[in-house]
């Protein structure tokens, strides 16, 4: 009897890549139409795979996070197929779930210790602030106040227990300063002042410095807080959108 090549039989790899994929097939036409299911913990598995791990996310404590916590719940169900793209996917007016590997590479930055006390801002849908929870000792998430109700649904379905406090973003939240780690997360045009005030001796701030202009890519940055003096540091491009808040202000010329 000969041998068949299994290549051959499948020369453009659909196959394999049927396999591979964390979309399962109709259990009536097994065919993968829209309404298929998707394994969303094989997504989270090729999430860390395929986009986390070639991009020098290292970090055991980041990726056994990233692989722990459902990126899809903090999504509407029409939204939750896009959890795990290699891309910003929106909540609101002016607020995205942060790219995976955005995300986790600003996070590895921040070298959060288990002893740390940490500020998110502008927390959106919950996933960086319940993401920092499996991290340090303890977070507060900041958020605009007209949107705590969304903040604390997303954090109620990832199953984080943080502080949910409301104010002007961009001014972060001193009553509760200083902070070990601060995350901004989302794109500014510049970290004021005020927020790094904000910083512990030895603490690290980590956003992405960007323009806003479509196409133009920003810059992940690292802060550091050492007697007294911020340093920063450029760490990689990244796409990330603008936040409206840290816009800086416009001046006129008359």
């Amino acid at each position: 009897m000969q041998a068949v090549n299994a290549v051959a039989r499948d020369p453009a790899g659909l196959l394999a890549r049927r396999a591979a994929s964390p979309y399962k097939p109709c259990p009536t036409c097994q065919s993968f139409p829209e309404h298929s299911s998707m394994d969303f913990a094989q997504a989270r598995l090729n999430m860390v795979e395929g986009q986390l791990r070639p991009n020098g996310v290292v970090d055991p404590r980041v990726i056994g996070a990233m692989l722990s916590l459902p990126r899809e719940n903090c999504l509407p169900p029409d939204l939750r197929a896009r959890a795990y793209l290699d891309t910003e996917v929106p909540v609101a007016a002016g607020r995205w779930l942060m790219a995976p590997m955005v995300l986790a590479r600003l996070v590895q930055a921040a070298e959060p210790r288990a002893s740390d006390r940490a500020l998110v801002v502008a927390a959106g849908a919950g996933f960086g602030a319940a993401l920092m929870s499996r991290l340090v000792g303890h977070v507060v998430a900041l958020e605009a106040p007209e949107r705590l109700d969304a903040l604390r649904a997303g954090l109620e379905a990832l199953g984080a227990t943080v502080d949910v406090v409301g104010g002007p973003v961009a001014e972060g939240w001193p009553a509760e300063a200083p902070y070990d780690v601060i995350l901004i997360e989302g794109g500014v045009e510049h970290v004021p002042e005020a927020v790094l005030a904000q910083l512990a001796e030895g603490g690290r701030l980590v956003t992405v410095e960007t323009t806003g202009q479509p196409g133009v890519l920003g810059r992940a940055v690292r802060w550091v807080q050492v007697a007294g003096v911020a340093t920063r540091l450029e760490l990689f491009d990244a796409g990330t959108p603008l936040l409206p808040e840290f816009r800086r202000p416009r001046r006129f010329i008359f």
